[in-house]
């Protein structure tokens, strides 16, 4: 498919993709075993022609708040895990107040309130609540929640104070590798929330991660499983060994692999949101994903920020590089705007069926 052809070849490969054509499960096991690198850099051209018709040079940005590191699972790949002796924080609410102020009139579009499964918002969701309230109040923006599984009344709650987005990722949709990475955990209640969530007005996220044991069958049945259930917005990460995880002995592959997901993503997902995430490699790191054919960055962070990451390549790092002002500067060398608010907000309005409540503010 991408092999031994040329760029008006590619262009028009692209042009099929805008018009409804659909990968078949031979086409996709072909780009995920794409090695060389002319043939790998004719896969992000199809990728980033396809995302211009729909996005033109517009990127969305989203902030990321990790108000706890708390956790009740035992994630074999995460640094969080309930049994990794870690030191651990859960911010308080003027501390989160504090971070939306340091936050307000940089050129975000959503704000994302991440937090392990802590026992102590999950036992009492309404503490939960109150914060969503709180950073819609302070913010004015939508807002994406990532608090792992939650029963349908919780979801409701949130939904109506003011949630917009639900991030909730398998992982993998193999089943035989699910269980090795979450482990104990049930298959069907993370779906179940994701289809639940989508069915009372959220937009939602699903994201696999590659780099643990997924080999290319297990991958393309990950791809389907995330087709099949119409999320608006797909990722994929690398995996990175956590110190004291079960898999930190692991070897760590090269982001190789992602970046050719991401213009897989693309190519299935043609007008959706595909994050670049600043936690992996930084704004460098999110030049390679964008020219992959992302639309998104996240887990942007103020300047001066401590906040934890899912990964944290940069914990050590005295600058972190992350924050809203160095994001921007480095897309407009790219040739990259932000959107504006209101195209962000008619996204929202279009995957839910009515407009986002917030504010039309230009950036």
């Amino acid at each position: 498919m991408i092999k031994n052809i040329d760029y008006w070849d590619l262009d028009r490969f692209a042009q099929d993709i805008v018009s409804g054509k659909q990968l078949t499960d031979e086409n996709l096991r072909e780009l995920l075993s794409l090695t060389e690198e002319e043939d790998i850099q004719k896969l992000h051209y199809v990728a980033r022609k396809v995302r211009d018709h729909f996005f033109g040079n517009k990127v969305f940005l989203y902030s990321f708040v990790y108000f706890s590191t708390y956790c009740k699972n035992n994630c074999a790949f995460c640094y969080y895990n309930r049994c990794n002796d870690i030191q651990r924080y859960r911010l308080d609410m003027e501390e989160i107040r504090n971070i939306c102020r340091a936050l307000k009139n940089e050129s975000i579009h959503m704000v994302d309130l991440t937090m392990g499964e802590d026992p102590y918002f999950h036992n009492d969701p309404e503490k939960f609540v109150d914060i969503v309230r709180t950073v819609k109040e302070e913010m004015g923006l939508p807002i994406m929640i990532s608090p792992g599984v939650m029963d349908d009344r919780t979801l409701s709650k949130l939904r109506e104070n003011g949630a917009d987005f639900l991030a909730l990722y398998q992982e993998t949709h193999d089943r035989e590798l699910y269980q090795k990475l979450r482990v104990g955990q049930s298959f069907e209640e993370r779906m179940h929330a994701r289809q639940f969530a989508k069915k009372i007005g959220y937009c939602v996220e699903d994201g696999i991660l590659t780099g643990v044991g997924n080999n290319i069958d297990s991958t393309i049945k990950s791809l389907r499983g995330m087709q099949k259930n119409k999320p608006d917005m797909v990722r994929v990460m690398t995996f990175v060994p956590q110190d004291g995880t079960p898999l930190e002995e692991v070897s760590q592959e090269s982001s190789l692999s992602e970046l050719k997901i991401i213009s897989i993503l693309r190519l299935m997902f043609p007008d959706r949101l595909i994050p670049a995430s600043l936690d992996l490699e930084g704004i460098d790191g999110m030049v390679h994903r964008l020219n992959a054919g992302a639309n998104v960055v996240t887990s942007i962070i103020p300047s001066d920020s401590s906040l934890e990451g899912v990964v944290n390549y940069d914990r050590e790092l005295e600058e972190r590089d992350r924050d809203p002002k160095s994001v921007v500067k480095r897309l407009r060398t790219m040739g990259m705007e932000p959107a504006s608010q209101a195209d962000f907000n008619r996204i929202i309005g279009k995957s839910t069926g009515k407009p986002a409540e917030v504010p039309v503010v230009a950036i």
